[in-house]
């Protein structure tokens, strides 16, 4: 196993979701705690073995969105627009949910964010209490309630 290859199995290991992939459950755990680059890596796998399949775009527009706030971080506003751009193009073509993900609100937010990265007058600050959040949709499980 290579290097790359052990680190994405640790970063994977520790999310578990019922029903979903480990390296899409990890994506998602990884986005929301603002590790931008990581979540791209282990959703890599997904994309590849995927890219000419159903999930091709979705993968490939969430890799975008990944990507895209890599490029907040490093205070880069160009790059940044042009991925949530490509982004949500590609997450475009499914309907919401969409492998339990709300795609329906990460539409909404990526249209912000474009807007604010328009404006001359929006800071590329710290994502602190800013930074994105991607939700997920679950059915419960048989027996299961949710409140």
């Amino acid at each position: 196993m290579s290097r790359k290859s052990q680190r994405i199995a640790d970063m994977v290991g520790p999310y578990c979701v019922s029903g979903l992939d480990p390296h899409f459950a990890a994506f998602i755990a990884l986005f929301n705690k603002g590790q931008f680059y990581e979540a791209h890596d282990v959703l890599e796998n997904l994309w590849l073995a995927d890219r000419h399949g159903s999930n091709g775009a979705f993968y490939k527009g969430l890799i975008q969105l990944a990507g895209a706030f890599v490029h907040v971080q490093k205070k880069r506003r160009g790059p940044s627009a042009a991925l949530l751009k490509l982004a949500r193009e590609n997450l475009a073509k499914y309907a919401s949910p969409h492998e339990g993900l709300d795609l329906h609100a990460a539409r909404q937010w990526i249209s912000r964010w474009l807007e604010d990265l328009q404006s001359p007058d929006f800071e590329l600050a710290s994502l602190e209490g800013n930074a994105p959040q991607l939700t997920l949709i679950l059915p419960p499980r048989h027996g299961e309630h949710r409140v």
